[in-house]
């Protein structure tokens, strides 16, 4: 089993005839074949590598029954092109882009939930489900099918985690990047939960960053005895100044409590395994596990 994608997702690209929007439509297509649709405004009736482009979202759900959509429109239009998504009905939104101001992102929150849909990014890689689908520009060669969750704030990480998880012998059942913003449409905590309720799921690898208080509140569940699967969490950022800018707009220290440390001493105080570096990942799953 996964969390929010599967064998039933069918994916249509907002922005595909873009140089990013067509590449990662065609590759995400190779991994899966998922992809059924693409939108441009004006661009309706062309192909992008045998994939049928619509003027609108819209259109696009009726002729081909796309349930996801992965944006890759740039920042100054995506309010427009994720407020279209939302209104005609599609319930799971990855925004790819980066540089979406923070005041449409806000506004597409509040607009998502009144539509019962969930927005994830921006700012994101998506989302990976080994040998089933890409929703994003994850790499296909990162991940085998297995039974560890990965939540990430960080796309570079994701990667670089996810591929050693799995060169140690054991398998992501889905990897998901929230995204690097300041403000993003969902969650760590929502997906530490949605790996928590996942029958398939068996253990939980959280990588986090300085800046905001997620890792917190995913200590605060720890605690409250309502996340009971063992937690590996590697939080990046230690040697971070404050009030400084660290790449994602979401990661600045700048108050108590959004520091890198301030978040390990968070997780450690609660019996999460947190590790120094990367790479310690693999082991401390094992551990955790009980496979060593």
């Amino acid at each position: 089993m996964s969390i929010l994608i599967d064998q039933q997702t069918r994916i249509l690209v907002q922005g595909i005839t873009g140089r990013d929007g067509s590449l990662h439509a065609k590759l995400m297509n190779v991994y899966s074949g998922k992809v059924v649709a693409g939108v441009t405004p004006g661009k309706g009736g062309q192909e992008v590598h045998g994939i049928p482009v619509y003027d609108t979202v819209r259109k696009a759900i009726l002729d081909t029954g796309a349930n996801t959509s992965v944006v890759f429109v740039p920042g100054k239009n995506a309010f427009n092109a994720v407020e279209e998504a939302i209104k005609a009905g599609v319930k799971l939104i990855i925004i790819i882009t980066e540089g979406v101001p923070v005041h449409d992102v806000i506004r597409l929150m509040h607009e998502a939930e009144d539509y019962d849909c969930r927005l994830i990014g921006p700012n994101t890689p998506g989302m990976l489900v080994p040998d089933s689908v890409i929703a994003g520009i994850i790499p296909a060669t990162i991940a085998n099918k297995g039974k560890i969750g990965l939540v990430s704030r960080s796309g570079t990480l994701t990667y670089l985690i996810s591929s050693d998880i799995c060169k140690s012998g054991l398998g992501i059942s889905t990897a998901i990047g929230i995204g690097g913003d300041l403000v993003v449409g969902t969650r760590i905590v929502e997906v530490v939960e949605m790996f928590e309720s996942d029958d398939q799921t068996e253990g939980i690898v959280l990588i986090g960053e300085v800046g905001g208080y997620e890792e917190q509140r995913v200590s605060q569940l720890v605690e409250e005895g309502k996340i009971k699967k063992p937690i590996v969490a590697y939080v990046a950022g230690v040697n971070a100044p404050l009030e400084k800018r660290m790449g994602h707009a979401g990661a600045i220290v700048s108050g108590r409590g959004m520091s890198a440390k301030d978040k390990i001493e968070s997780l450690k105080s609660v019996g999460v395994k947190v590790v120094s570096l990367p790479w310690e990942v693999p082991n401390a799953l094992k551990e955790c596990l009980g496979w060593i």
